[in-house]
């Protein structure tokens, strides 16, 4: 009995094997370093597996992302031996900016209905020089941005050459922000399938003759058996890390916990938290478009604060650091897309509470440390001894030898003012002094 069930699951298992199977990869939310790591890793996995899938199909949902992560993404997908198929999913889901570009990279592109894509315009965010040089500036700022805007088209127009796709309608999503419903993708030969489900993508998909790094394909995609690839937890941290918000937080987090170290010295816990997340920040700027300028601004601001906090200005400096703290922290990353820029509230969060931890805090603790000693010699300053014979007083119910710039008698009441070695410094109570 133990014999037959045996070749019956192994029978099973081989007819599952022989069915074919399929990875899907997910992106949701902005296109960042830990997603270009994901998917580019799982391309590549899938590459080199000892049983390689049929295709890979990526179901996308994005506002758009970094150019340096989609172009690591279109290099996997190009390079790939095996069909990567681009479906935008769910109803409501777009593939827009960055999106467009991934989209026009894969071997197939698919839409469900009431998706959309396009917006795919490059933008950059510069500064202005002050006094004669913002002319050139201006005029630098024109030269970058068609740079970029000539760059995005070129690119665009190459993938969409490659594939056979619409090139005219690609130029037009980068220079004019163009945009496209599913069904009108489908017309303009953006797309190659409009689907409703994975169900149905696969039922179109089957028998498509594609182009790939290894040459042409044709799919058979009935019956495919879908393996879903998630991100592993290494992936998972770097999504979370790289997340301007949450960098931003781990960078201020860090700062804080060295300054509260620095100004109430304890166990270590404040400044061993504060390096931590001082490094994790560094790891998530390293990988992300940071401006050094904003770096710049935001250190300053805080700087100010904290001088606000140690030498009273009348809110000056405190004034000037809020501000360069807030200008600062909306220039840190040099990206238009506002999945990569840190939320208005949470800067109007931090700003309100670096001001307030500053200014009362950072004085509390302060006060602290010109507070008068509670233990050790120190603390015997200013205690009141009693005077029991020639160069000795009694303190605390101990006998120390004493001097005193004046007289002294027995049974005399007299303050200590200074601590020598196991000498004490005395001057007589001004109480107990005759008029």
């Amino acid at each position: 009995m133990k014999t037959l069930l045996f070749w019956i699951l192994l029978l099973c298992s081989g007819a599952v094997l022989a069915q074919g199977t399929y990875w899907q990869l997910d992106i949701k939310g902005a296109i960042g370093p830990g997603t270009a790591d994901y998917l580019a890793g799982e391309i590549e996995r899938a590459n080199q597996a000892p049983a390689p899938p049929v295709l890979l199909l990526i179901v996308m949902d994005t506002p758009g992302g970094l150019s340096s992560a989609t172009h690591d993404i279109n290099r996997a997908i190009l390079g790939s031996a095996i069909p990567v198929v681009v479906y935008v999913s769910p109803p409501g889901a777009r593939a827009a900016s960055a999106g467009t570009f991934i989209l026009y990279a894969s071997h197939l592109a698919a839409m469900a209905p009431a998706t959309h894509l396009g917006a795919a315009s490059p933008i950059q965010i510069g500064g202005l020089s002050p006094g004669g040089e913002k002319k050139d500036e201006d005029q630098n700022q024109k030269t970058l941005a068609h740079k970029q805007m000539n760059d995005a088209v070129a690119d665009i127009r190459a993938l969409a050459q490659l594939r056979g796709r619409n090139a005219d309608w690609g130029e037009a999503a980068v220079k004019d922000a163009a945009t496209l419903t599913a069904s009108e993708a489908l017309d303009k030969k953006v797309i190659e399938v409009l689907a409703k489900d994975r169900r149905e993508l696969l039922a179109k998909l089957d028998g498509r003759t594609v182009e790939t790094h290894a040459g042409k394909l044709v799919l058979h995609t009935r019956d495919l058996v879908v393996v879903e690839k998630a991100p592993d937890w290494r992936q998972r941290f770097i999504m979370t890390i790289t997340d301007p918000n949450v960098a931003y937080i781990l960078m201020l987090l860090g700062i804080y916990g060295l300054l509260l170290e620095f100004y109430s010295p304890g166990f270590g816990v404040s400044g061993t938290v504060g390096v931590i997340c001082l490094l994790l920040a560094m790891l998530a700027f390293q990988m992300l478009p940071i401006s050094y300028a904003g770096l710049g601004l935001v250190l300053v601001g805080l700087g100010l604060l904290l001088a606000e906090a140690m030498i009273p200005s009348f809110g000056v400096l405190g004034i000037g650091g809020l501000v360069a703290f807030c200008v600062g922290s909306v220039l840190l990353f040099e990206t238009p897309d506002q999945a990569f820029r840190v939320a208005w509230p949470l800067i109007a969060a931090f700003a309100t509470s670096s001001l307030l931890l500053l200014l009362v805090v950072v004085r509390m603790l302060l006060g602290l440390r010109h507070r008068a000693a509670v233990s050790g010699l120190n603390a015997l300053i200013g205690m009141e001894a009693e005077v029991v014979g020639a160069g000795r007083v009694r303190l605390q119910g101990e006998l120390w030898n004493a001097a005193c710039s004046e007289p002294l008698k027995s049974g005399q009441k007299v303050r200590v003012e200074a601590v020598d070695g196991l000498l004490l410094h005395v001057s007589a109570n001004q109480k107990e002094t005759k008029p």
